[in-house]
């Protein structure tokens, strides 16, 4: 299978604010892990809010700062981040470029909690 980025369907991250994702390989198509792509717009976010299961990431544009747990950091292009499960978890964009990464997570049931507004 080959897609193109272009052809697949951005949909709006309505937890957070100037968020989209973007399912480029789903788990109707493999059978293991999907793969996201998110954008966060410059002055968006993502509020704190846990996930039933783990995230890994790669950055592809921009600098955000990220909540992971009682941590914060910044993070920026090339850098790789992994979310445990059931860790409380927030995206800050920072600066004027968005934010964009690759989310890989497990082909499981994902409940995302809420949990304040950051």
């Amino acid at each position: 299978m080959i897609k193109h980025i272009r052809d697949i369907p951005t949909e709006t991250v309505t937890a957070g604010e100037k968020a989209y994702k973007q399912v480029l390989i789903g788990q109707d198509q493999a059978p293991h892990f999907a793969l996201r792509r998110f954008v966060i717009k410059a002055g968006g976010q993502i509020p704190v809010h846990t996930n039933t299961v783990e995230h890994e990431q790669f950055v592809l544009a921009g600098r955000a700062e990220i909540g992971i747990g009682d941590n914060a950091c910044k993070v920026e292009k090339h850098n790789v981040v992994f979310i445990p499960a059931r860790v409380p978890h927030w995206y800050k964009v920072l600066g004027e470029e968005d934010f964009e990464f690759l989310c890989v997570v497990p082909n499981q049931t994902d409940n995302m909690v809420l949990l304040e507004r950051k």
